[in-house]
């Protein structure tokens, strides 16, 4: 995995309802190909005005390089949604987006973060795992009704951080 270039400006920071339509986009093209569109940008800009949600965005040179959408419960948060544009993949931009909600999830006080992925995204799956989630069950027909789904599961601790990328 590299690191995001230098010379690129990479700003973190909560999404606002002008960015609904972009990471609706972005969560259609990246996330939800193949499936019915799920996060519409109302849906997206409801997020965004809840209190117990997190949409947040990554931005490069003006443009949309990521997002990650997580609900903060009494207990636990639920990270609903993480995508990366693919010209910005294995560069740290996804590792970032949620470094920044667990952290603030910890913050908060919360024992773990749950996630849905797709059986067949062995990537994501992986990419997850490095970060020390780990497979809790499996879910079959949860997207869409034909598509098995991965929960996974991190267990938040005082002090934890994610586990050490290995070279």
């Amino acid at each position: 995995m590299g690191s995001f270039p230098t010379h690129h400006s990479l700003e973190l920071k909560l999404a606002r309802r002008a960015d609904a339509r972009r990471i609706a986009l972005m969560s259609r093209d990246l996330v939800e190909a193949g499936l019915p569109w799920s996060w519409t940008p109302q849906r997206v800009a409801h997020a965004i005005r809840e209190p117990e949600t997190a949409v947040l965005t990554a931005w490069t040179q003006g443009r949309l390089a990521g997002f990650a959408i997580m609900q903060f419960h009494a207990e636990r948060a639920h990270l609903n949604l993480l995508a990366v544009d693919p010209a910005y993949r294995r560069l740290g931009l996804g590792r970032r987006l949620l470094a920044w909600l667990e952290k603030t999830a910890r913050t908060g006080g919360l024992l773990c973060i749950t996630l849905e992925v797709r059986a067949t995204n062995d990537t994501a799956q992986a990419f997850y795992r490095r970060l020390g989630y780990r497979a809790i069950a499996s879910i079959p027909g949860y997207y869409a009704g034909r598509e098995t789904a991965i929960r996974m599961r991190r267990d938040l601790s005082t002090g934890a951080s994610a586990p050490r990328q290995q070279p």
